[in-house]
């Protein structure tokens, strides 16, 4: 992870892909970064490239462009959140304190970098990683504040 401009850096997934052409396999690099300030801004961005370096730096570019803000109040999320995204659900849930990050995978890593310390989430569906950060992205774009 690294910090810059006031924002953390997380790749969440890099992939190899390749395809068949006239003079045979073409082969390039997708990356998957989140960004987020641990105050409740958050973004994701995925890239394509013919080189690891330049898909992460596509991937991340992307990722700034796209931050939202976030309501999170006392460490925790407002109220509790189903949200889908193609075939991924994600359950999100207020945890009481000191309980910390209760979530898999990618759902950990937004949640972490978004700035909600105290939370519980259960991942439905298809367990693909950008469907993940895609869900649980809108699902905190939909929570709203206790008032």
């Amino acid at each position: 992870m690294r910090v810059q401009d006031g924002f953390e850096e997380k790749i969440i997934q890099i992939k190899r892909v390749s395809k068949k052409t006239k003079g045979g396999n073409k082969i390039g690099f997708t990356a998957l970064a989140v960004v987020g300030d641990k105050a409740g801004k958050i973004g994701t961005g995925m890239a394509k490239a013919l080189d690891v370096t330049t898909a992460i730096a596509k991937a991340l570019s992307k990722a700034r462009r796209n931050v939202v803000t976030v309501h999170i109040s006392d460490n925790t999320i407002p109220h509790e959140v189903l949200e889908s995204f193609g075939a991924s659900m994600v359950k999100m849930m207020p945890a009481p304190r000191g309980s910390g990050i209760i979530a898999g995978g990618a759902v950990r890593d937004v949640l972490s970098l978004c700035g909600v310390r105290d939370v519980s989430a259960k991942m439905l569906g298809s367990n693909n990683k950008n469907g993940a950060v895609m869900c649980t992205i809108n699902a905190l774009k939909r929570l709203e504040t206790k008032a």
